[in-house]
Parts: structure tokens; sequence; C-alpha cells
């Protein structure tokens, strides 16, 4: 098998499928692990999907020059926000200076990459994606606007930023703005699709798909919980704890505190702010370019400091990967045999999954109130 980058080490960016001139690389996806495999009976060997790869050669990162904590001063922005509604509020800024804005929606089963143009279309990017993507032919749509000289606000995980980087032309690149979130790391899409076997869901079959509310993590179908509203459920247990990512995630090059993008955008986990604050939700804010530090200065954002020692503290992505779990093995062999998802996340961890058992026992005898 003739693979673009190391085996098993595909963040599955899938830049390469944009840039191949033969339709010649798809992603091969074995649950634990991306690969994006060429097809050597249409490979030209023009090199250009070796090119491209941002795991074949790493994009520029960039050492933070400002660090806040802060949210939307619009209530209702950062109410629909998952921390604080700072994306949100940036991006509504771009499109107000003629700029589009490009992330990640949930569509028709699928997690992928679309535009938004007007400031109506920007809430079918709110809320976290604890999944990988599929941003195939985004990066073509991204280099077609910039050559159309408009300004296009990219923002996604940091090896999708890299990609985007990595594809667009230098000279195409002035009117190029980059937002990375911190990220734990991602699973297969076909992960969550064998988690919500369990319950008779299809993912082809749901119209949204969300993964928390401020600090409360479980899937949800719009404000419906696939389990029990309130409790933290096994798809939500193993992500958290780093069991269900794909290979690359764990020695993920960009988690660290250089980063690649503009801006960085996260939780400011660990905050001294007030509880009530922290409940309405806070970003943690890093800032690499001049760019980035104009586009937030014009932005409705309340910026107070922050402590960059406890912030880096409370988000390990910024110094190191997630780390490999000795149960990982266990799990995926088990699911690749068709057990139990949430037998197996018990398996790893009986005492973070008995204790969202018995959450879930007293909300349907009413003796805990689900929020």
């Amino acid at each position: 098998m003739k693979t673009v980058c190391e085996r098993n080490k595909c963040a599955g960016c899938m830049a390469c499928i944009d840039v191949c001139p033969k339709d010649a690389v798809n992603i091969q996806d074995s649950l634990s692990a991306y690969n994006a495999v060429i097809d050597e009976e249409k490979c030209i060997n023009c090199n250009a999907c070796h090119k491209v790869c941002q795991r074949n050669h790493f994009a520029q990162l960039i050492e933070p020059q400002l660090w806040y904590q802060g949210w939307a001063n619009d209530p209702e922005i950062r109410k629909k926000g998952s921390s604080g509604g700072v994306a949100s509020e940036l991006a509504k800024t771009f499109l107000d200076e003629g700029g589009v804005v490009c992330s990640c929606v949930f569509s028709k089963g699928e997690f992928v990459f679309e535009f938004a143009e007007t400031k109506k279309e920007l809430h079918k990017f709110a809320g976290s994606k604890y999944v990988k993507s599929n941003p195939i032919g985004i990066y073509k749509d991204i280099r077609k606007k910039l050559s159309e000289e408009k300004k296009v606000l990219f923002i996604g995980l940091p090896c999708q930023v890299s990609a985007v980087k990595r594809f667009i032309p230098d000279k195409l690149q002035n009117n190029l703005y980059t937002i990375d979130l911190i990220c734990h790391g991602t699973p297969s899409p076909k992960i969550l699709e064998k988690f919500l076997e369990q319950y008779k869901c299809k993912l082809s079959e749901m119209k949204d798909v969300q993964f928390r509310k401020k600090a409360k993590f479980q899937v949800l179908e719009g404000e419906q919980g696939v389990v029990e509203k309130g409790v933290c459920d096994r798809y939500l247990i193993s992500f958290l704890n780093s069991l269900n990512y794909t290979d690359n995630c764990y020695e993920c090059q960009y988690a660290r505190f250089e980063r690649v993008s503009d801006i960085t955008l996260g939780d400011s986990w660990g905050s001294e702010l007030s509880e009530e604050e922290q409940k309405q939700g806070v970003s943690l804010i890093l800032v690499q370019t001049d760019q980035g530090s104009d586009l937030l200065k014009r932005a409705d954002l309340h910026l107070v400091d922050v402590d960059l020692e406890k912030a880096i503290e409370n988000n390990h992505q910024l110094k190191e990967p997630s780390k490999k779990t000795g149960k990982r093995t266990k799990f995926f062999d088990g699911i690749k045999k068709g057990k139990s998802y949430n037998g197996l996340v018990y398996n790893a961890f009986p005492k973070k999954c008995l204790r969202q058992d018995i959450k879930k026992m007293l909300i349907k005898l009413r003796l805990y109130e689900a929020k």
C-alpha cells in the first residue's frame, strides 16, 4: 500500500485529494487510523500530494505575541457559543467588512466545510465538533475565492489550517485569515456511528448533532440527548479520556505553544474569573500575527488579562499531545469485533461510567435536575 505520508499518521486533512489531478488518492479509514492511499495505476508521479501534505511539510509555527480571555459582548452570541462566542463574533466582524467565512458544519449526515457570506448563515458553524470532518473540495473553493480577490477567514483544527496554508499559493495568502481551535484529538466519524447504533440512531438521518452545552458534555440531537439529558454519555467519556482518537493525534506536531494560525481559540479552563462568568462561557485567545491582532481589535469583544502559565497548565494541548491510554488497543480490538461500544468504554473507565449511570437514574427519579 503506497501512502502519501507515513502509514497510520494521516490527520485526514484531505488536501492531497483536492490537489491530485488524476483522482488517484483516497482515504482509508480503519477506525483507529487514517491513511491517504495512492492508486498506483492512476498515479502520474507528479508528487503534488506529497508536497501539499502538512504531515510531510509542517507549516510555519509562530509564537503568540498576545493572549487574553474573553467573550462576545452580544449576550445572544455568547449564549449560543461553546466558550464565550469569540469565534462567532470574529466571523461576524469579518462578514461586516466584506469577507467570507469558512468552517465546519453538520450537513446531510456529514461533518463538512462550507462558506458563510451573510450573518444569517453563521449559526450553522456554532458548537464544538468532536469528530473528524471531511474538507474535500474546500481547498479548491478557498483558492478560487482568493483568486477573485475576496477575503477568506478559515476556522478549523490546526492540521486543517496548516493544510490550507500549504494548498494556497503564497501570492494569494494576503487575503487569507486563519483561526485554529485548540484540539484534544479527533475520532473517525465511523466511531461516532458505532456509538449511535446502540440507540437505533443513524448519523445520516440526524438533522443536528452537538457534543456539548457550555461545560456539559454529551451527544445531542438539537436539545435532546441521545442518552438522558444531563448525562455525560460513553462517547464523550471515551473522547474526554483520549480513548477513541486516530493514531496520528497522539503525535500531533501542533499540540504546542507555538501555533500555525493568526488567532488560536479554546476554552479558558482554570480561569480565575467568577464562577458565573465561567458558566456563561469564557474563551482563551492567543494572537500570533499583526493581522490577527487587528481583527481582534475590530471585533466587539470583552477582553481581560489571562494568566498564561495557568492557561497552558489547563490546556495541555498547548504543550503536548494527548497521551495514548494503554486501554486503547483493547477498545479498538473490541469495536472491530462488533462488541458493544458502551460496554468497552465501561471496561476501560468503570468508575466514571458508573458515576454517570447513577446520575442518569437520579434524573429519571427526579431526584436530580438535568441542566
